[in-house]
């Protein structure tokens, strides 16, 4: 039976106390909606609806790379009423499966449980959870025989039902068409004042249906969000996750607690992480990988036997095999570094190619740049790429020495076993395998003082 999936996100979230739409508040760097969307992709089906509102124009801009159908709910006249402003566009013969943007720790295992429980069609599945502390869920009340009777809200509870520790999560699948006739016979005669999607329980009671409540694996995987305390909560439950995830798959994290995956990491064998490493984006680690402390890490592969050291930064770059970075080394897009090399602490590269055995060990800039196989950058090295409107290359060749605070002027080109004199400023090509150096006469200036501050006035 086709699927359509329906995720509620047009709640204002006013305990958030920000500008930012609540579905847009950001859990491991990606929008909590985001995080439902992913999820029931991963059910096979690309008929997707959100019903936005609070924020909504910030909302379809933000996903606005995704395809999806989106509705508008003008008034937040509650849950059903929300459910009501999509269906229009799900067909009868579907099965609807209803999600909510707030809640992103569902897995698709579970989404797929609560599909098999609708039964094609034939009955209402539910997905309910036990919480120590259900104060503000929807009761699931049963009747003697064990069957779900119906669902009463926190706020319409007696003491009786306000006992029960089983609670309606918000989440089910049935068919659109007995949907679609249940939501035209809402009424909102409650304390809310609302037309409540819980109230199809009853419905579908009474039509002799089975509702079939199936059960969440823990309270953890059902959290919603309403306030930023418990966004930290999901945070911290998604971080861990990942964390459990890589571990499994056998690699080392000294101390899972601070370790963040934020996007897709695959890891060979023998990996180690240390503490407080973020890694963002896809990030590919080959095997025997190790990342030091305090380590960013975005969008990025990492070959076999590399190494990177404490407090480093990479962004969109590849370090080739048993290379070495750090610690205090940013690489930044377009960076690449080939097998054996060398990059030391406070080196920047940006859009630069360093080839097998390269090394440049100290407080160097390299931007736009090729530089060769086993070529040395001396400390202090700048490539000068910029004129304040344009970018130009430096070509260093294999086997050139780099003497301490050279300045390469681009474009230039360094030629293959070159060496150039520390402290030289280099606008014309070097050639191969001779020494270029640039550097004024020394002198001392007689009479000459420093600059002192003006008096003030």
């Amino acid at each position: 039976m086709p699927i359509s999936v329906v995720i509620l996100a047009a709640g204002q979230g006013k305990r958030m106390k920000s500008d930012l739409p609540k579905v847009l508040q950001p859990v491991a760097g990606r929008p909590l909606l985001q995080h439902v969307i992913d999820s029931a992709r991963q059910l096979g089906t690309d008929d997707i609806h959100i019903v936005y509102g609070h924020g909504g124009e910030r909302v379809r801009e933000t996903l606005a790379g995704e395809h999806l159908t989106w509705a508008l709910q003008a008034e937040q006249l509650g849950t059903g009423h929300a459910l009501q402003q999509a269906m229009p566009g799900v067909p009868d013969g579907n099965l609807v499966l209803v999600l909510f943007g707030d809640v992103p720790l569902v897995q698709p295992s579970t989404m797929q449980r609560l599909i098999d429980a609708a039964d094609g069609g034939n009955a209402l599945g539910l997905l309910s959870v036990r919480m120590q502390d259900p104060t503000g869920y929807g009761r699931i009340v049963r009747d003697r025989a064990g069957n779900v009777a119906r669902i009463v809200e926190h706020k319409d509870a007696n003491q009786k039902e306000r006992a029960i520790d089983e609670v309606n999560t918000g989440l089910m699948a049935a068919s659109a068409k007995r949907m679609r006739e249940w939501l035209g016979q809402l009424r909102n005669d409650n304390a809310q004042a609302e037309y409540y999607l819980t109230d199809v329980v009853v419905m579908a009671a009474r039509a002799g249906l089975k509702v079939n409540a199936i059960a969440a694996a823990d309270e953890d995987e059902v959290l919603g969000v309403n306030d930023k305390v418990q966004l930290a909560a999901v945070e911290a439950i998604h971080r861990r996750r990942r964390a459990t995830e890589l571990m499994l798959q056998g690699v080392t994290l000294v101390d899972p607690a601070r370790f963040d995956a934020r996007g897709t990491v695959t890891a060979g064998r023998d990996v180690h992480i240390d503490v407080n490493v973020v890694f963002e984006g896809y990030v590919s680690l080959g095997n025997r990988v190790r990342i030091g402390p305090n380590v960013l890490i975005r969008d990025c592969e990492i070959g076999d036997d590399a190494e990177i050291h404490a407090n480093c930064v990479l962004d969109r770059a590849k370090v080739g095999a048993r290379a070495i970075v750090g610690p205090f080394a940013r690489l930044r897009p377009d960076a690449v570094l080939h097998e054996e090399v060398h990059v030391g602490n406070f080196v920047e590269v940006k859009k630069s190619e360093l080839h097998k055995g390269a090394k440049a060990n100290h407080l160097t800039y390299l931007g736009d740049a090729t530089v060769g196989e086993k070529a040395n950058i001396g400390a202090g090295t700048i490539t000068c790429n910029y004129d304040g409107v344009n970018k130009f290359r430096t070509e260093i060749g294999a086997g050139a020495f780099i003497g301490s605070g050279s300045m390469l002027v681009a474009p230039v080109k360094i030629g293959a076993n070159a060496t150039i004199g520390a402290g030289s400023t280099i606008t014309r090509d070097a050639p191969d395998d001779k020494l270029t150096l640039e550097r004024s006469k020394q002198q001392t200036i007689d009479g000459w003082k420093r600059p002192v501050k003006r008096p003030k006035p």
